[in-house]
Order: structure tokens, then sequence, then C-alpha cells
């Protein structure tokens, strides 16, 4: 536990003595925290939790990564109305979205290819690491981008590339299209 809250074991005992975080010591002295509480613990406190922590969730998640927060909001009331199923978790940096990719573990990651701070190509390759262990597809929607980007996405294991302009129905299909593709894999 010490591990993954990345703090000494004696920080641990003491935030369990303190009440800080929700656990009981045995007859012997040890401390043990019930699993439901070590992730409600992480996710009050904004840290990642581990996939084996993480409780099974129905339907299926979206991490969506836009800096246009117009484009944003209509593509997440868009999904609201015609994909209800799927849950949208937005970001506006490729570092917010790469940050709520490791909180949620998604099922899909619709990325825009412009960023302020990270383009598409330097998400998906940050993605690779494989000490993230993705297993997300990751869709891009582009106003436009380098004609060689298209093959640095393509190199990196992006199948699906949509234009905004195309509309939101090509958008909400090539989603579905994406999601299909991971569930067949």
């Amino acid at each position: 536990m010490a591990r993954v809250l990345q703090v000494t074991p004696a920080t641990v005992a003491s935030w369990i003595d303190q009440g800080h975080l929700k656990g009981h010591k045995t007859p012997t002295g040890r401390r043990r925290v019930a699993s439901a509480d070590l992730a409600e613990f992480l996710c009050a406190h904004g840290m990642a939790v581990p996939a084996e922590l993480a409780p099974a969730r129905e339907g299926v998640v979206v991490v969506g990564v836009e800096d246009d927060p117009a484009y944003l909001r209509a593509l997440v009331r868009w999904l609201a109305r015609e994909a209800p199923e799927i849950e949208v978790v937005e970001a506006t940096t490729g570092v917010d979205g790469l940050l709520e990719i490791g909180r949620t573990r998604p099922d899909l990651v619709v990325l825009d290819y412009r960023l302020p701070d990270l383009n598409a190509v330097q998400v998906v390759e940050r993605l690779l690491d494989p000490s993230r262990r993705l297993t997300a597809e990751v869709m891009v929607v582009t106003g436009g981008m380098p004609m060689e980007a298209e093959a640095e996405l393509r190199r990196v294991g992006v199948r699906n590339i949509v234009n905004k302009a195309d509309g939101m129905p090509v958008v909400l299909e090539a989603i579905r299209r994406a999601l299909r593709e991971r569930q067949a894999a």
C-alpha cells in the first residue's frame, strides 16, 4: 500500500491512526485497509487508482482531449443526446489528457491534433510507454494538420482520423466504429 501511495509504511500507519485513511489495526499491530477505502482515498486526493483497485464499471468511457471549449462542449452535448451510454471525460491539454487517461483507463481517446502543449503524435507516443498499459483505441479529430502528420499518426497506431468539418454525425460514427474495432480485438 505504501508503494501505491508513494510514501513510507510509517506514513500510511500515521494516516490510519489519525483517521485520514480509513483502516484498522489487527491484534498483532498491523494496519489493514480495504481496497475500496484505498481507492476512495486515492480519488479524493486526485491520485491515479490502479486498475486492480478500480471498481468494474458499466458503460463506455471516452476521454475527449480538445483545446477548443466550444467544440468540446458541442461534442459532449452531441454524445449525451445521441449516445447516452458513453460517458465523456474532458481534458483541454495533452498533459491533462494523459492524466485523465491514466486515471480513467478509457475505452477510447478522442484527441485533437493541435493542442496548446503537445500534438496528437506526442500524446500517443507517451501513451505507448509500456508502463502505461494502454488498452484504449485512439481516434484523432482535427480541423487540419500538416501533410506528414497523418503518416506519423498511422506509424504510432492511430487508425481513425476524422476532420471536424465533416460534422458531428461523422465524428459519432467514427467513435462507434473505433469502439467496435476495440471490442473485436
